[in-house]
């Protein structure tokens, strides 16, 4: 933690927004995507629903054209939809500050609860994406693969507030660094503790 710290000492969510309910559609425009299409796509979203409330009532033709780049976009604009109501319904607009309560949203798991809790209310959260969960295996940090498992087996090594600023400076280790096919041990601050290190 205090390597990648220091690594990585402004390592930030990759997703352009501002405050917690554009976190929240942009993340869920996320899912099997890459976050630079994203934030292709995201302007145009936000501007033509600044609030839960706008895309609530949403035409869901109009925004499965928005975010046609995204991919899955008939999926995406239902979970988009049912994310805006429930949150219009339950949470009288504002964006719920709980996993329990976030999970149960339309369209958002654990993963993205995660990044709603730890980058958009700076509460404990740590998710587990591809990188996480790969570093995580090749640190030895882990041997699972379900990322809920990964999120409690790692989250109990670190302080709570800690969570997200790790999962945030694994991920860009993971872009940077320890790569999928070819990870570049010789420059990796951890290959002296990695126990799956090449050099």
């Amino acid at each position: 933690m205090a390597r990648l710290a220091a690594e990585y000492p402004d390592a930030v969510c990759a997703l352009r927004h501002d405050g917690p309910y554009q976190l929240l559609v942009a993340t869920i425009l996320s899912a099997q995507c890459t976050d630079e299409r994203v934030n292709m796509v995201t302007p145009a979203v936000f501007a033509r629903y600044p609030t839960p409330a706008d895309l609530a009532a949403a035409e869901p033709g109009e925004l499965e054209e928005l975010i046609r780049p995204t991919g899955f976009y008939r999926n995406k604009a239902r979970s988009l939809l049912g994310m805006a109501q429930a949150v219009e319904d339950r949470h009288g607009g504002k964006i719920p500050r709980t996993m329990t309560e976030l999970a149960a949203l339309p369209g958002v798991g654990r993963k993205t609860a995660n990044v709603i809790l730890s980058v958009g209310f700076d509460l404990p959260g740590l998710p587990v994406d591809t990188h996480v969960g790969r570093l995580s295996r090749r640190l030895g940090l882990t041997a699972h693969t379900d990322p809920v498992k990964v999120e409690h087996e790692v989250g109990a090594m670190l302080p709570p507030g800690e969570w997200g600023r790790f999962s945030l400076r694994m991920i860009e280790h993971g872009r940077q660094v320890c790569l999928s096919r070819k990870p570049r041990c010789p420059v990796c601050v951890l290959n002296d503790y990695c126990p799956s290190s090449q050099v």
